[in-house]
């Protein structure tokens, strides 16, 4: 999808400092001193000011609501924060619940985000107290119950994944945006909460794959990016959030979404060059890099899938025919005619992963914001590990919507490679077109995710859930119905 929302989300990590909860008691009961729980602060702090990201993890019985509070020793002043309500009294913080996140769940990780300014020294806090309770160590375990355990390592066999032992995969799931524009608007890292709490509203879904996407100028720390939210503290906050979904069982597919390329012609999103919107291509510059970095920090585990682009549409410009089109999607450079930078193709995106050793499957989304899978073998590019898959993207308001287009289009590709639906959905704000699509998908042995879990206009997004806790839009319980049905 090319429309994004802007919301304020967590924060960075570069220290860190973890204490032990000795009581938590849920709101308007009595203090428990024999329920644990578990404090983790970190912050991002760059000389006059700071970002800190807290997670409360409750270890033993669940809550029905908290409120956090703690104090600084020098003149740090809140600014925002978010994923829960944020107050100062002088040097003491106070945080309570939202209405989404209220309710914790024994071994759940509620995350948490403020943006301070100070001067002088920034010592961290050394004291938390939960709903009035001392956070001085407590009778529950150490660490948080185990998820489901990691996500299967994939591979490619044939046209389908399979896990270590063979076993067939098919990714059902959701995306999560927000990664790829809130951190270039100044506004975080998420859109809404990123923590195990989501992560299980998520799996009562039965969903086992989430697609994130991300920003490379966010990735790659470049200037036109705030300095809270770019470089170290961008990826250590995407490494947390997949590393979150890995524990879980889930599949995390690292989308790359915006890049940088100024295009101001045909079909554009943005007057800039910087990534700030869908561009028609990648661009040479900057992609081969943030696909070998993201490729060297993910390739010790191959239960991570890369999204190489997500929606290429050098068909709709205007400036070259539909057979160059497909020469530019593979090739990019001087193949991308009339494009107003240079630009890289899906063969160079590709060679940089696996030039940083990397094994994961890779996915290729087509032409015409990968709605288009029509050359796709043709062009498909040169894999030495085989571990290539093809992406494909479908809406109700797309020209290939129906099982015409879909047997000649997609079943030929679904029958070589693995077919992974990136994104599907519809902005009716209801779910026949989904429906309808969903059935075809599963009867080719495919793989789908709608678009997308935020709490957006089902119409503008369009959005599966109105609630963090799972409640499903109109649009989203046509998707839930079906994952939970099959």
């Amino acid at each position: 999808m090319r429309r994004r929302h802007r919301w304020r989300a967590l924060t960075a990590v570069s220290t860190t400092l973890t204490l032990l909860c000795g009581g938590l008691a849920a709101v308007a009961a009595p203090a428990q001193a024999a329920i644990g729980c578990k404090v983790a602060y970190t912050k991002n702090d760059w000389g006059s000011g700071f970002t800190t990201s807290i997670d409360l993890t409750i270890l033993s019985e669940p809550v029905t609501g908290w409120t956090l509070k703690y104090s600084y020793a020098g003149n740090q002043k809140l600014v925002n924060g978010w994923s829960g309500k944020w107050s100062q009294s002088g040097q003491d913080i106070t945080v309570t619940n939202e209405s989404w996140n209220g309710n914790v769940a024994a071994g759940a990780t509620v995350n948490l985000g403020g943006q301070f300014t100070y001067t002088g020294t920034n010592t961290d806090p050394t004291a938390f107290t939960v709903n009035g309770v001392a956070c001085n160590g407590g009778t529950g375990p150490t660490d948080p119950p185990p998820g489901d355990g990691h996500a299967p390592k994939l591979k490619v066999s044939g046209n389908k994944l399979v896990d270590a032992d063979g076993k067939t995969v098919t990714l059902r799931g959701v995306n999560r945006s927000g990664g790829e524009f809130a951190c270039v608007q100044g506004n975080g890292f998420w859109d809404g909460p990123m923590d195990a709490a989501s992560i299980s509203a998520m799996k009562t879904w039965k969903v086992n794959a989430v697609r994130v996407p991300l920003n490379s100028d966010c990735w790659l720390g470049l200037s036109n990016v705030p300095a809270a939210y770019r470089g170290a503290a961008y990826q250590n906050a995407v490494k947390a959030y997949v590393d979150l979904l890995l524990n879980n069982g889930l599949t995390p597919i690292l989308d790359l979404h915006w890049t940088h390329g100024l295009w101001t012609g045909n079909d554009s999103h943005c007057q800039t060059a910087n990534a700030e919107c869908q561009k028609p291509m990648p661009d040479a510059q900057y992609t081969p890099e943030f696909w070998k970095q993201v490729a060297t920090a993910y390739k010790g585990d191959t239960g991570v899938v890369f999204d190489l682009f997500n929606e290429p549409y050098p068909n709709n410009l205007q400036v070259m025919d539909y057979n160059q089109s497909w020469k530019c999607w593979r090739d990019g450079g001087s193949d991308c005619t009339g494009l107003t930078y240079d630009a890289a193709g899906m063969q160079d995106m590709l060679d940089a992963v696996r030039a940083a050793g990397a094994a994961n499957v890779v996915i290729a989304g087509g032409n015409s914001y990968s709605n288009d899978l029509g050359q796709w073998i043709a062009n498909k590019p040169s894999d030495p590990t085989g571990n290539l898959a093809a992406a494909w993207h479908s809406y109700n308001f797309n020209y290939c919507k129906d099982s015409g287009c879909w047997d000649q289009q997609l079943a030929p590709v679904a029958a070589q490679v693995p077919l992974v639906a990136g994104e599907i959905g519809e902005n009716s704000c209801g779910h026949s077109y989904t429906d309808t699509l969903m059935a075809w998908l599963d009867a080719h042995g495919a793989s789908y995710l709608g678009w997308t879990w935020n709490t957006w206009d089902c119409s503008s997004g369009p959005s599966l859930i109105s609630s963090y806790d799972g409640t499903p839009t109109a649009y989203g319980a046509g998707l839930r119905a079906h994952l939970l049905g099959g």
